[in-house]
């Protein structure tokens, strides 16, 4: 089993930044890639940003390329997510996910992944 822990979200106005991370426990050992979704009211759970936990291979949302970025520390068993210049509409409820150590090229979809964290909200004011 593995376990992951958000942590970082809150409140931040337009244009601000935030730093989100996932700190992972457990059985991570055979960890393929994690992520970052995010999910606002109203609508489904969207890919964000995606690393391979070996190589450390990144890829994008077209929402987040040129504003976050996504990486780990693989000695804390730890994921972050930078956020910068960050508009209203990143407001959502950020989830980390991890996927078990199945090969796969670039997993984006939810069920790709099978760990999740609690999630954290991001709220950004305009």
């Amino acid at each position: 089993q593995v376990q992951l822990v958000e942590s970082g979200g809150g409140l931040v106005q337009a244009g601000g930044s935030l730093r989100l991370s996932c700190a992972a426990s457990g059985r991570t050992g055979s960890s393929y890639a994690m992520g970052w979704f995010r999910q606002a009211p109203g609508k489904e759970r969207e890919f964000v940003a995606g690393i391979s936990w070996i190589g450390g291979r990144t890829y994008y949302a077209d929402s987040a390329k040129g504003r976050f970025t996504i990486s780990r520390d693989n000695a804390k068993n730890t994921l972050y997510l930078q956020m910068n210049s960050l508009k209203g509409e990143d407001t959502a409820v950020y989830y980390c996910a991890l996927r078990g150590g199945r090969a796969s090229v670039q997993p984006m979809r939810p069920d790709e992944y099978d760990y999740w964290g609690q999630g954290t909200q991001v709220t950004v004011s305009s």
